[in-house]
């Protein structure tokens, strides 16, 4: 028996060795966010078979940074639905996750299924639990607070599950201070104004301020993006937040410019 414990010990160490490493056995597959400056930064878009976390520096930017983990999730999840999983005095603290908004963001609810925990122990195992799914795409883990149960060892459980299904696992932070951890990045995600040019204009699209401050891989760095909710892709800020209506063809040329002269 002791035999056993020590091949799985070993089994185990050489596993999370690997993982510190950064060394996979399967080719790495990556999904682009569409912002050429983040994606050429993640050297092709972020790795879907991994661990990302993406923190609101503060409460009043917990919508911003839940609509970027939305938008993250998303693209990750390859047309496969989408688990949330949140604690269950999370909407007290930070409010309810709206169908409605993420709707409106273009993504479609009926592909978001929300799981309520009844405490952070739970979330972490239905997201672990979640992560052995294939039927699912990607995993958002949302939790408010310090939670010291998301620790190193905790988030090697989540990574490794992670890779070993293919699944995206999103961990949405609020209200905490990051940690040491096996996350492939950390974003840590602010709102942008929109951009709008006259006063009559609508308001722009949704603009972001991001920033990647963790990267195992790579460069850091941090950019304004701009969520394209028809075509459910980042990019670069447009000059117009609308798009410029086209002269109508059917209008008259202008009359040429006369000069006029005072009669003397």
């Amino acid at each position: 028996m002791s035999g056993a414990r020590t091949s799985t010990l070993a089994t185990l160490r050489g596993a999370i060795e690997r993982l510190e490493a950064g060394e996979t056995r399967h080719a790495v597959a990556r999904v682009e966010l569409g912002h050429r400056g983040a994606d050429a930064t993640l050297q092709g878009g972020v790795v879907r078979s991994a661990l990302h976390e993406v923190f609101a520096p503060e409460t009043r930017q917990t919508a911003s940074a839940t609509a970027f983990a939305a938008g993250l999730a998303w693209r990750c999840a390859m047309s496969r639905p989408l688990l949330w999983v949140r604690q269950d005095f999370g909407p007290g603290e930070t409010g309810a996750l709206s169908m409605g908004g993420l709707a409106e963001l273009g993504l479609d609810p009926r592909r978001i299924v929300m799981v309520q925990a009844t405490d952070i122990d739970m979330a972490l195992r239905v997201t672990a639990d979640a992560l052995a799914c294939s039927a699912l795409g990607a995993v958002v883990l949302d939790v408010w607070g310090g939670a010291r149960q998301f620790d190193s060892v905790a988030s090697r459980k989540l990574t490794l599950a992670a890779q070993a299904s293919g699944i995206t696992c999103l961990v949405l932070r609020t209200a905490a201070v990051p940690v040491a951890n096996t996350a492939e990045t950390r974003w840590i995600v602010r709102s942008a104004r929109s951009r709008t040019r006259s006063p009559w204009d609508a308001w722009g699209a949704p603009q972001l301020d991001v920033a990647l401050v963790r990267n195992r891989h790579g460069q850091t760095g941090q950019w304004i993006m701009e969520w394209m909710c028809d075509e459910c892709l980042f990019r670069e800020p447009s000059a117009h937040s609308q798009p410029a209506a086209a002269t109508p063809s059917y209008r008259p040329p202008a009359p040429p410019a006369v000069a006029h002269r005072r009669a003397g």
